[in-house]
């Protein structure tokens, strides 16, 4: 009578009772649930022929096209794992990623195969697909992804495999606070309650049209991937990020429900067609990353009509674990009251487990709104652990409680609110930067003596990081000649976007960096910690 969780299940029941709905608009191309349903069936054969088994691990840096859905269920349905690549990642991380995940076989987007041109030599893939992107060439050697379906037999041949929901669905790769990136294991079971949640809790149905501005590689869409599917809605593909393209497909698709990071939010109210269109479907939107401030929230919500749900999460919870549910006694506060309650990560979502933020000694902290700690959860959605990684994995888990690093408040409402981030992470257009990343970068320039990497406020990307250098005595360099410094060795979206020059950085008597002190001279408000 057991039947394991997985969202791979509702591939199943879409095609079931949906053949002959449009599942996925990619452009000028459409496929109903059927076709849908096929391709991934033809990807998993293909797979199957390539040796590809239960439990082997497929990379795959695409963008968010169909090929990107295809592969979410015609690996994963093979008992494979799939590892979703950011292809805004350097050469050398992506070398990393792809060794320390035991990769197999890799898929990527023609336009995003020069780093992989960079490192192939140093790689042990037993394939690489290409998914041809016409104006893109490379000199990549590989099979194309058209060819490598239409070589399988017209019916699919491959194994029906007995799924653990505890088994590893998909190994996403996250910065953190390390120099390494770390490989969270997200099981099927996680997945699945992951996008209960945001089924549930963005209230998804069979006649919403979901537009996937989020990277699908980022925590698989937050769960988009699954949930769209399970509601028989429709996944309208985006490849970039484009403000008037989006807002074109409001207009001409009917978008009904989308997520992104602040950044986006700040892009669409910003781009002048904006104000000279009215969007009639008043799409719900999600958005989390680095907290919305509550100003962009109203303009959201004035200027093109955008339902605003604020939800927060980390890789690590596959991701979500709070949202800021709304209250119909929340419709009587004014608009600025109605945008700062939007603005708070809010409460546990109804499926993931149990969230609170707590005291050093674990205790709760008081439901005052002032009282600081840690956020820290457990329940259905937390992952494995880290791959091959039991010491961060260790660090991260505690008594079985999976620790945020980021410091926060509870009201007395039980809405939670960040305050700070324990760990210094600087999320930028919902990207994850490390500070002591980028200090490492910065101390290999050989005229830097100190230096300390912090958050700033940005008005696009919600965040930057920005760098305060102390330089070596006779040492002469401009703010330029460093940004162009950390761009010829990191990913360009992680150099620091501004460069200050001081005699000394605020320390401790023991000697400690004390970047709060730094940060309080740039940031207002909540991002302040007193």
């Amino acid at each position: 009578m057991f039947s394991p969780l997985t969202p791979l299940d509702w591939k199943r029941r879409a095609i079931k009772y949906y053949p002959k709905k449009i599942a996925v608009i990619d452009g000028e191309k459409e496929f109903t649930y059927e076709e849908f349903g096929q391709r991934a069936d033809k990807l998993s054969t293909a797979l199957h022929h390539a040796g590809i088994q239960e439990g082997d691990h497929v990379a795959v840096m695409l963008p968010n096209t169909h090929y990107m859905l295809e592969c979410f269920y015609g690996i994963c349905q093979l008992g494979a794992v799939m590892v979703p690549l950011n292809y805004r990642l350097s050469a050398k991380d992506l070398e990393y990623i792809i060794k320390h995940s035991d990769a197999k076989m890799l898929i990527v987007d023609e336009e995003f195969t020069k780093p992989i041109e960079e490192i192939v030599h140093n790689l042990a893939l037993d394939d690489i697909i290409i998914v041809r992107v016409p104006g893109n060439e490379t000199t990549l050697k590989g099979v194309d992804y058209e060819d490598f379906l239409q070589h399988t037999a017209e019916k699919s041949d491959f194994p029906v495999v007995e799924i653990d929901e505890n088994q590893l669905l998909t190994l996403n790769y996250t910065s953190g606070t390390t120099s390494h990136p770390k490989g969270v294991m997200l099981t099927h079971r996680s997945n699945y309650m992951n996008a209960a949640n945001f089924m549930y809790h963005l209230g998804v149905n069979y006649d919403d049209v979901y537009l996937h501005t989020l990277p699908m590689f980022h925590a698989n869409g937050w769960g988009g991937v699954w949930a769209i599917t399970a509601a028989g809605a429709t996944h309208v593909c985006l490849r970039k990020v484009d403000p008037p393209v989006i807002l074109d497909l409001f207009e001409n698709k009917e978008i009904s429900l989308l997520c992104g990071a602040p950044t986006v939010v700040n892009m669409l109210v910003n781009e002048p067609k904006a104000k000279e269109i009215k969007v009639k479907t008043h799409p719900r939107m999600a958005t989390a990353g680095a907290p919305p401030a509550a100003a962009l929230i109203q303009k959201a919500q004035e200027i093109l009509g955008l339902k605003m749900i604020h939800v927060y999460g980390l890789t690590e919870t596959s991701p979500f674990i709070l949202y800021c549910e709304w209250k119909k006694e929340f419709d009587a506060k004014s608009a600025d009251d109605q945008a700062t309650i939007k603005a708070r990560q809010g409460i546990e979502l109804a499926f993931n487990g149990e969230t609170k933020v707590v005291r050093q000694d674990g205790e709760e902290v008081a439901w005052n709104g002032r009282e600081l700690g840690e956020i820290v959860t457990r329940g259905n959605v937390v992952m494995s652990g880290y791959y091959k990684d039991p010491q961060n994995t260790a660090a991260a888990i505690k008594d079985g409680w999976f620790h945020s690093g980021d410091l926060a408040v509870t009201h007395p409402d039980g809405y939670i609110e960040i305050q700070d981030r324990a760990k210094d992470l600087i999320i930028s257009g919902g990207e994850n930067i490390s500070s002591t990343e980028v200090e490492g970068v910065l101390y290999k320039h050989p005229a830097v003596l100190e230096t300390a990497v912090i958050s700033i406020p940005d008005e696009r990307w919600g965040e930057v990081p920005k760098a305060i250098i102390v330089l070596k005595p006779g040492e002469v360099v401009t703010e330029d000649e460093i940004i162009q410094f950390c761009r010829s060795n990191m990913a360009h979206f992680k150099a620091p976007k501004t460069v200050e020059f001081v005699e000394a950085l605020p320390k401790t008597a023991t000697g400690k960096l004390q970047k709060y002190r730094l940060r309080e001279m740039y940031w207002k408000g909540p991002k302040k910690v007193n």
